[in-house]
């Protein structure tokens, strides 16, 4: 559609035909977004590291539309190389990167360990980082100055105001990828590629299911909007950077959490 025409409703947010690569999309907040993504009309790949967990995830989200499932430990280097040739011998492009794989690491300051900071960096910062370097060619190849390719960060509210809980790998590791966000969207927006991060408050996941088990009503109490957050929630914002309606967004931050972490008023 020509940039001078305006878009109906259902354009706005219409993905057909666009490709789309979701990290840590066989669970949680990742099969979230790939649901969104397949019911606007995208052939989505998920990918874990959990060969199973793969398997499970493209049946139950093929009801949606065209889903691919590939495995793959993206807290390597290789690892994200090997995902990204394996979406450039399938696709000639890639229209929207979702960058979701994540891991937290719970521990008091005096007993924190290394490992607790390399394996938290590695997936949290360098993965996103590792797959924006090896797909960019792809997603250089789908955007236009009218319809830019999209790059979605997963990050987190534990970047915007301080949790309870010590999370210190975590947050920090959160923190540098809305940096990342900022930093990238400024050099590639030129290149025809938009790059923003949406920052979750509590959802149900695996990562939180021990959290939301022990004090899930507290939290849902200290939320504005007084409660969790649901599928219908991520989907909505994820199919919203990914469609026409946020092809003039880039570089932004973007707090999906119930007024949790945007009202609050100390830590």
């Amino acid at each position: 559609m020509p940039h001078n025409e305006l878009a109906t409703h259902a354009e706005l947010f219409d993905l057909t035909g666009k490709i789309a690569l979701v990290t840590g999309g066989t669970r949680g907040i990742g099969k979230m977004i790939a649901r969104g993504l397949l019911q606007a009309g995208a052939g989505v790949i998920v990918s874990s590291r959990n060969a199973e967990a793969c398997a499970a995830a493209q049946q139950s989200l093929s009801e949606f539309g065209e889903v691919q499932a590939i495995p793959a430990d993206l807290s390597k280097h290789d690892e994200c190389q090997r995902l990204a040739d394996l979406v450039n011998v399938e696709f000639d492009h890639l229209d929207i990167l979702v960058n979701n794989a994540g891991a937290m690491w719970r521990e008091p300051l005096a007993t924190f360990p290394d490992e607790a900071w390399d394996t938290v960096i590695d997936l949290n910062l360098k993965s996103p980082f590792w797959l924006v370097q090896a797909l960019l060619p792809a997603l250089r190849r789908a955007g236009t100055a009218d319809d830019p390719a999209r790059i979605i960060n997963i990050g987190s509210i534990a970047a915007i105001h301080v949790a309870q809980s010590p999370n210190y790998s975590y947050a920090s590791t959160k923190a540098g990828l809305h940096q990342l966000t900022r930093v990238l969207a400024r050099e590639l927006g030129p290149q025809h590629v938009t790059v923003n991060a949406v920052a979750p408050g509590p959802f149900p996941s695996h990562m939180m299911a021990n959290t939301l088990d022990a004090i899930g009503d507290t939290i849902a109490a200290s939320a504005p909007l007084r409660r969790l957050g649901r599928d219908d929630d991520m989907a909505g914002v994820a199919v919203f950077l990914a469609s026409r309606a946020a092809a003039y967004l880039t570089g932004a931050i973007i707090p999906v959490d119930g007024g949790i972490a945007t009202t609050a008023s100390g830590t």
